[in-house]
């Protein structure tokens, strides 16, 4: 990278390899360390939240659940939650409605802490954060077209939610199936209610965002272009990355490549050239991560469901 630009017509491709190769390495393995601890954190996490609704299902188990869930989402937006929940009965037999509503209750505390980024981040950052927020493409006209389409998909999700309540309330087996299954989506929701031991659970939150943070650190420090941005920088990137990985799109493709990308060139003045291959080489590892995981539990799993007994 060291200042070379790339001209018209050449390969950006390369011109992404150059950035690898300009990487820090032994950064970059840290950054996947971490990352990994953050999972096997996150899994436990979810055993506790699984443990009052009378699920006592292995670390192992939810581990590999949880990245297969990771996996799939890079192909299908959140079909990793279902998928999770879905392997973890194959494991440990715990009903996938309550896994699912613990997995509901988890995003509930990740938006928290997400907002609680961003109020950070802001403090930090509030003027150039405004002004960042100013150039992106959002358009709120009543008159416009985005607006229009959300209003006609949400009276279409109203008609369709309407029609099938009364379908359902029609078909007494139906009926008692949904009962059963909202009951135990709402006692996975109200597990957290439940825990023994409530304050452990806000430790292992605050640890798992915490080491998301730190892999967003390593991996800026990975470059010479963006390892002097500081603290508050990467606490502000670390904010607009989560957003855009939250976004309904596989792993973050598209919006984590436009607004972190856009980030640093607008408010830390970074090249936009190296801007973009910074993110590419940034989210290409966090992938590879996710890949590997994902593989190696699916793996795991295939192996551990052949056995007598799948207990650990």
């Amino acid at each position: 990278m060291r200042g070379l630009q790339p001209k018209e017509g050449e390969d950006k491709w390369g011109y992404i390899l150059d950035t690898w190769n300009s990487a820090d390495k032994g950064w970059l393995f840290f950054m996947a360390v971490v990352a990994i601890i953050s999972h096997v954190i996150r899994a436990e996490r979810w055993k506790m939240l699984l443990a009052p609704t009378g699920n006592n299902v292995t670390l192992t188990n939810s581990f590999l659940s949880l990245m297969i869930g990771y996996l799939v989402n890079l192909v299908i937006p959140r079909g990793g939650e279902v998928s999770r929940c879905y392997n973890l009965y194959r494991l440990d037999k715990a009903p996938v409605e309550i896994s699912f509503g613990t997995v509901v209750l988890e995003r509930i505390v990740d938006v928290i802490c997400l907002l609680v980024l961003l109020s950070l981040s802001f403090v930090f950052e509030s003027v150039k954060i405004l002004s960042f927020v100013e150039t992106l493409p959002i358009s709120f006209s009543p008159g416009g077209s985005k607006i229009n389409i959300i209003l006609i998909l949400l009276l279409s999700l109203m008609i369709a939610g309407v029609a099938t309540y009364f379908f359902i309330i029609r078909n007494e087996r139906l009926k008692k199936f949904m009962k059963k299954i909202l009951g135990g989506f709402k006692d996975g929701l109200m597990s957290v209610f439940k825990l023994p031991n409530k304050s452990l659970f806000i430790t292992y939150s605050l640890i798992i965002w915490s080491l998301y943070f730190l892999m967003s650190y390593t991996v800026i420090m990975a470059f010479p272009e963006t390892s002097a941005l500081g603290f508050s920088a990467v606490l502000t990137l670390f904010a607009i990355g989560s957003i855009a990985m939250a976004a309904p799109l596989p792993g973050g493709t598209g919006s984590y490549h436009t607004l972190v990308p856009a980030g640093l060139v607008f408010l830390y003045q970074v090249p936009q050239s190296e801007a973009v291959a910074f993110t590419f080489v940034f989210h290409g590892w966090q992938t590879l991560i996710m890949i590997v995981g994902g593989a190696l539990s699916v793996l795991a799993t295939a192996i551990k469901l052949r056995r007598p007994s799948s207990a650990v």
